[in-house]
């Protein structure tokens, strides 16, 4: 039986504030959103999750606390906030929706919607945004273009560049490799090619020899991280998920995201081309990061035009995957950040 487990909340939210999970339809396709919130009344946060298709910190995330990138359970307490399983992922995969419409442009505009109705529904001028990997490059799309509609934004392991980042990646793999006298995947690298990667079948090839060499998870013998695994109880932890929306997640949707045409469109990403942004901004990453390297991020930074103020931090013992007490210090930086409305 594909039914859901006996599960236990990290916390639970009180009658008086809001827990819900609820369909919403964005760009004309029906999506799920988790709303979390000891107060309706204090200041919304949308956080957007990576990927594509991998909803962390999703409507997954409802009750637990831990979500890679982030904790939650102070950060209730202190914003409205609302995770959004994407178009196509986790509780919003549907076999009826179209891959065509799994275009980055059609996220930016999904989530610019999602925006709209969230400060129309709490009555707010504007929200938070916080997003992370893949769903950075939705976020900063959005701040850039819209930022009437925000208070701030953070981009957690901020991707400006696909291509280029792709390019540290090959040869950070490739150096570990030749340490390794790992010719298995020297050959395999030999046989892609250099980025930037056209083809679907180069992209996804790519990203397995990368991930087993731990280009996401910083591990030490006094550094420990639950890893793949603790990512993964996540979902068998959720309150919302069965095993068939296990299943969609890590199949079903996967197989509808990752398309020809969507990694067309990764290959002409390029938001290094950004020199000012108008909302107060945040870049937070994990200083052991080699799957979304942070040097780029740090000379983006350095670059870029912010008058309402501009913020990098690092985290010593993160990489991809924030090391818990990492997600712990960003949350408080999250919090930490509303005090004024400005990133300072």
């Amino acid at each position: 039986m594909m039914g859901y487990f006996i599960k236990k909340r990290d916390f639970l939210i009180p009658a008086s504030g809001i827990d819900s999970v609820e369909r919403i339809v964005l760009g004309g396709v029906e999506q799920t959103i988790l709303i979390q919130a000891m107060d309706p009344k204090k200041p919304v946060l949308l956080y957007v999750h990576g990927g594509p298709c991998m909803p962390i910190p999703g409507v997954v995330s409802r009750g637990q606390d831990y979500a890679v990138s982030t904790s939650t359970k102070e950060l209730v307490k202190h914003f409205v906030v609302v995770f959004w399983d994407q178009r196509g992922a986790g509780k919003s995969f549907s076999k009826d929706l179209s891959a065509e419409t799994l275009r980055v442009e059609q996220f930016i505009l999904d989530c610019s919607e999602l925006i709209d109705n969230l400060k129309s529904r709490f009555q707010q001028e504007k929200v938070y945004l916080a997003a992370h990997s893949w769903g950075t490059i939705i976020g900063l799309s959005v701040a850039s273009r819209y930022p009437e509609k925000l208070y701030g934004y953070f981009g957690i392991s901020q991707i400006l560049n696909w291509t280029n980042n792709d390019a540290l990646c090959y040869d950070w793999l490739k150096n570990k490799a030749e340490k390794a006298n790992d010719q298995r995947t020297l050959k395999k690298l030999e046989e892609i090619g250099r980025p930037p990667f056209m083809k679907l079948k180069e992209w996804t090839e790519f990203r397995r020899p990368l991930i087993k060499y731990k280009s996401m998870i910083y591990t030490t013998e006094t550094v420990k991280h639950p890893g793949m695994g603790g990512a993964f109880k996540i979902f068998l932890n959720s309150s919302e998920y069965t095993l068939k929306d296990i299943f969609h997640t890590f199949y079903s949707s996967y197989n509808l995201t990752y398309t020809q045409e969507l990694i067309e469109d990764f290959a002409e990403i390029n938001l290094e081309a950004l020199t000012r942004i108008e909302v107060p901004i945040a870049f937070l990453h994990g200083k052991q990061d080699f799957h979304v390297d942070g040097i780029p991020v740090e000379e983006f930074f350095q670059k870029l035009e912010a008058p309402q103020g501009k913020e990098m931090v690092w985290y010593e013992n993160s990489s991809h995957m924030f090391h818990p007490e990492d997600a712990k210090a960003i949350e408080r930086f999250l919090i930490n950040s509303i005090k004024t409305e400005v990133i300072q």
